[in-house]
């Protein structure tokens, strides 16, 4: 009965996608930083889109911490779309933003291998045990609900135990980006390299100390309204799209969460969790049947004005330069041009604010299993951790 329910499931969204085919219209088409023209260029528009990896619902999974749910069916749809934002970021972090997926084609090893990173196992880094477990640490029980910026601190959280993909994950407060705790971020991250933090370049050009760059991901959640979003962001939310650092936005409407990938005059365009898969069951180290992970269907889309005015904006910086043009593009399309701000971008940690933490393995805490987190020595074999 289960397998006919997802069959039937599955269907209705196959059906809805061909009610939502992209308007024919003379306005761009951003996507993640790409402009498209959708009556000359549809095909290449489609091609990106397909090419993000697709996280949905999956069942029949092992369950979590031994005994707990076996599908996040209802409840995982946050948890989903931050493994797609966390996903792109390291699409462009090993194969580049101009990587294209192609059905039933030969794809890089390193392709495969972040797939690997976010299997529904309790070994994989990004899976959902790794991730509603430790979601217990920021307060969540298993099988519970998640806003974006929980999900954004559980990321974080996970990343310090994530030694291939080498990523810095920072997240800020306040609506605040703060430069300096982004650098101790880097700093701590290459700790043993050097003995104190160095400034990044883009405030501090006469540095005599280069700073050693790792690839960052920032997340800055926000809540751009009350009850629905403050018209006065929306101008500022769409130039976030058209960045060339853009990962994407967390968010949706009331517990449905979506990941956000761009847009198109009033309305956002998004890759929808809210559809139940099987669990793909694949070995470490071996070849995962990858069909199931891009959407093939054309992409959806919503009103602006209908989000929920809690988000998650996401960005990648590849290199230091990838920051330096992320700081100016906020400078000069979000600070300068707006009255009200989306968020602030400053060079000091507040003098108010509580001390920054860098981020440390926090102690992990699971519901009574041992909780595993992976890095690839090779393709083909795995280490196991804690």
């Amino acid at each position: 009965m289960e397998a006919v329910l997802a069959k039937y499931e599955n269907q209705i969204n196959v059906f809805s996608e061909y009610l939502e085919d992209l308007p024919d219209t003379d306005e761009p088409v951003w996507i993640l930083g790409e402009c498209y023209d959708v009556k000359t260029g549809k095909s290449e528009l489609l091609s990106d889109v397909r090419s993000r990896l697709w996280f949905t619902y999956r069942k029949k999974f092992s369950p979590i911490g031994g005994t707990g749910p076996s599908s996040d069916t209802g409840w995982g749809c946050m948890l989903r779309c931050g493994q797609m934002i966390l996903a792109q970021a390291l699409v462009c972090r090993h194969l580049g933003r101009e990587w294209r997926w192609v059905a039933e084609g030969t794809q890089p090893v390193e392709y495969q291998r972040i797939l690997h990173c976010f299997l529904d196992r309790k070994d994989s880094c990004y899976s959902i045990h790794q991730m509603a477990q430790m979601g217990v640490g920021e307060g969540k029980s298993v099988g519970e609900w998640y806003g974006p910026n929980t999900v954004a601190q559980v990321l974080k959280k996970l990343a310090l135990f994530d030694d291939w993909n080498s990523l810095a994950v920072y997240v800020s407060m306040d609506n605040t980006v703060v430069i300096e705790d982004i650098s101790k971020c880097l700093d701590e991250s290459l700790s043993g390299q050097r003995q104190a933090p160095c400034p990044l370049s883009h405030f501090h050009a006469t540095s005599q100390h280069p700073l050693d760059w790792r690839p960052l991901l920032l997340l800055i959640p926000l809540r751009m309204g009350i009850n629905d979003i403050n018209p006065v962001y929306i101008q500022a939310l769409k130039e976030c799209f058209k960045m060339p650092q853009s990962c994407g936005v967390l968010g949706g409407k009331p517990n449905l969460a979506y990941y956000f990938i761009g847009f198109v005059d009033d309305e956002l365009i998004y890759l929808d969790p809210h559809t139940t898969q099987l669990a793909v069951d694949s070995e470490t180290g071996s070849t995962v049947d990858d069909q199931s992970y891009h959407c093939q269907r054309n992409p959806r889309r919503m009103k602006i004005t209908s989000l929920d005015p809690s988000v998650a904006l996401g960005f990648f910086c590849k290199s230091e330069e990838d920051f330096d043009s992320w700081c100016n593009l906020v400078q000069q399309e979000i600070l300068k041009k707006r009255n009200l701000r989306m968020f602030e971008l400053v060079e000091k940690h507040p003098s108010h604010w509580p001390p920054f933490i860098t981020p440390t393995k926090p102690e992990v805490q699971t519901t009574g299993a041992v909780m595993f987190c992976f890095h690839f020595i090779s393709p083909y074999t795995a280490l196991y951790l804690l």
